[in-house]
């Protein structure tokens, strides 16, 4: 596969994904109607948002940190399963992270998420699957995705940061596994990295999926768990307070009239009867 082509691909998925993203930080509603909602998904079956939330973030430093991935990422893994594999590898992944949320917070009905981190970091996974000596942060890549697995196992169990480590859990292993299908022959020459990563990874998925109560334990630093302020309860705040200020605009109508209302109070009423 070419440089050009390679690089083509790279820029088509950033710019697609800032222009969505750039939608999104212009419009909640926008996100509201493409964000990962367990509720949404479950109960009314919309399952285009298990691809569409990838393509949005919060904030512009969350869409700058996922596309840097991409940007660093997509040269190497495009030569190594050329533009068709690497698209695959990076959906799939992206699928595959938000599946594991959805398992993990299939009782939360109020949980949403936005983001490409799953499918970067398939993309990550799947560079190092297939080439272990790849330098990651001035790393081995095999040493590396074994620190990150271990972190991101940690993050899960203590729920210290504001981190999604569950999508990104998901959305490595898929990556990996995608790569391997798709290069047989990187199984027996990257056997050792391969079973390192993939063995304990596994097994902590299938216990947080089977078992969740296991989340629930004491962490090193705390005597007990605390309730972390994630991005994604900011967000969840950010959409009930939106609700409270409709509620107040339209209470505002019911008692002085239409005309009552500021510009900015018509211009939001507009966009949410768009919803």
């Amino acid at each position: 596969m070419t440089p050009g082509i390679s690089g083509l691909i790279t820029w088509i998925v950033i710019l697609v994904t800032a222009a969505v993203s750039y939608q999104g930080f212009k419009s909640h509603f926008f996100i509201e109607k493409y964000e990962f909602s367990v509720e949404k998904i479950r109960l009314y079956r919309d399952y285009k948002r298990l691809i569409t939330s990838g393509f949005l973030h919060v904030n512009w430093m969350h869409l700058i940190f996922n596309m840097l991935g991409v940007l660093f990422f997509t040269g190497t893994l495009s030569y190594l399963v050329g533009p068709v594999g690497f698209l695959l590898i990076y959906f799939a992944s992206m699928l595959g992270g938000n599946l594991i949320s959805l398992l993990l917070y299939k009782n939360q009905s109020d949980y949403t998420s936005v983001g490409a981190s799953g499918a970067v970091n398939g993309a990550i996974f799947a560079t190092i699957a297939l080439e272990p000596s790849i330098r990651i942060m001035f790393l081995p890549g095999w040493l590396f995705g074994l620190i990150y697995i271990a972190i991101t196992i940690y993050g899960v169990r203590s729920k210290r940061d504001n981190i999604g480590h569950d999508a990104h859990l998901g959305g490595a292993m898929v990556g990996m596994l995608v790569a391997i299908a798709l290069q047989p022959a990187a199984l027996v020459e990257n056997w050792l990295t391969i079973l390192v990563i993939t063995v304990p990874t596994l097994i902590f998925m299938y216990l947080i999926v089977t078992r969740p109560h296991i989340l629930l334990i004491d962490n090193l630093f705390f005597n007990t768990h605390k309730n972390h302020y994630s991005v994604d309860h900011k967000y969840n705040e950010s959409k009930f307070n939106q609700q409270q200020e409709i509620d107040r605009i339209l209470d505002k109508i019911n008692k002085r009239g239409m005309n009552s209302l500021s510009q900015k109070e018509k211009q939001m009423l507009k966009e949410y009867s768009k919803k």
